[in-house]
C-alpha cells in the first residue's frame, strides 16, 4: 500500500477497475467515477469500502459524496492519512 500521491492514485484505479469490471487502461485520474458504465451507488460504496481497507481509514460520508474523480478520492484518502499520521 502506498501513502504517496501518485501511489494512491494508481491503487484506487485498481480497485476501480476490479468492483465496477472494467479495464485498468480506460481509467484516468480525472474519470468521472459515476460515469463509468456499470457504477452504481451500491458499486462505488464497495470501492469506498475496498478503499478505507486497504488503508485503513474511515473516510467522511461528506467527503466521499463529494468526490466525482479518482484523482478526488485519492486527495480525500491522502487527507484521512495526514490526520491519523497527526
Amino acid at each position: 500500500m502506498s501513502t504517496e500521491a501518485d501511489g494512491i492514485v494508481r491503487q484506487i484505479t485498481e480497485i476501480v477497475a476490479v468492483e465496477l469490471g472494467v479495464p485498468v487502461d480506460v481509467l484516468m485520474p480525472d474519470t468521472d467515477l459515476r460515469g463509468i458504465e456499470g457504477a452504481d451507488s451500491v458499486r462505488l460504496l464497495r470501492v469506498v469500502a475496498k478503499v478505507e481497507q486497504t488503508w485503513d481509514v474511515e473516510l467522511d460520508d461528506d467527503d466521499v459524496f463529494g468526490v466525482s474523480s479518482i484523482a478526488a478520492l485519492s486527495t480525500v484518502v491522502g487527507n484521512a492519512l495526514q490526520v491519523r499520521a497527526a
